[in-house]
């Protein structure tokens, strides 16, 4: 069971009524914002524990936002039309803005990220006890020369919606990583996602002024 928190859900959900509302109308909407909180709630009871302060420990509680709604609608909301609400939500502002922070063609910036995938994974070698049950980062310097890459062969995401009935959603929430990386002037290059049956999800992040990554 994850540790409850509204903080996620409250903002996620104001900052979704808009692109529900153009995409899928008011009742819709009214219907799917009702009823996904309880249903967000119980997600959280049902889901493993990864650790509340786990750095991907977000990833969760902002996913199941997105998977809940979709449940709430109980059918009125289809994959496409869901698909175009979550992008634009992403893409503009705010949430556009706000992602846009730093330049991947910037090698500082480049680096930073690295980073940052990198205290990821030394914080679950560092908690053994949620090792075995978050994502585990797989890095492989030698493998691109331009960029970063990484890979996972577990998700907590794709375990939970495998077991719980959401796989067939899941997947518009891992589009959400070319956005990320769009925001900042990246390209993600990705052949394999677990949501969608591969062995594992890779990463492949290069900046966009690179015209032929190696």
């Amino acid at each position: 069971m994850m540790k409850y928190t509204s903080k996620y859900y409250n903002v996620l959900t104001l900052l979704l009524r808009k692109h529900l509302k153009e995409q899928f109308g008011s009742e819709v909407t009214k219907k799917a914002l009702k009823g996904a909180r309880p249903i967000y709630k119980e997600m959280l009871k049902q889901c493993e524990d990864i650790g509340y302060d786990n750095p991907m420990a977000s990833n969760i509680y902002m996913c199941f936002v997105f998977l809940s709604i979709w449940k709430a609608a109980d059918g009125d909301i289809d994959y496409e039309g869901y698909r175009k609400v979550i992008k634009n939500f992403m893409t503009k502002p705010p949430v556009g803005i706000f992602m846009s922070a730093g330049d991947l063609n910037n090698p500082k910036t480049l680096e930073k990220g690295k980073a940052k995938f990198h205290e990821m994974q030394d914080w679950a070698d560092a908690h053994p006890e949620y090792k075995d049950k978050t994502w585990d980062f797989n890095f492989d310097e030698t493998k691109h020369k331009d960029g970063s890459y990484y890979h996972f062969t577990r998700c907590p995401l794709n375990d939970y919606a495998r077991e719980n009935g959401y796989l067939e959603i899941l997947p518009v929430c891992c589009e959400m990583d070319h956005y990320m990386t769009e925001a900042k002037h990246g390209v993600l290059h990705r052949d394999y996602t677990l949501a969608t049956g591969g062995a594992i999800c890779d990463y492949w992040i290069v900046p966009d002024k690179i015209e032929n990554p190696r």
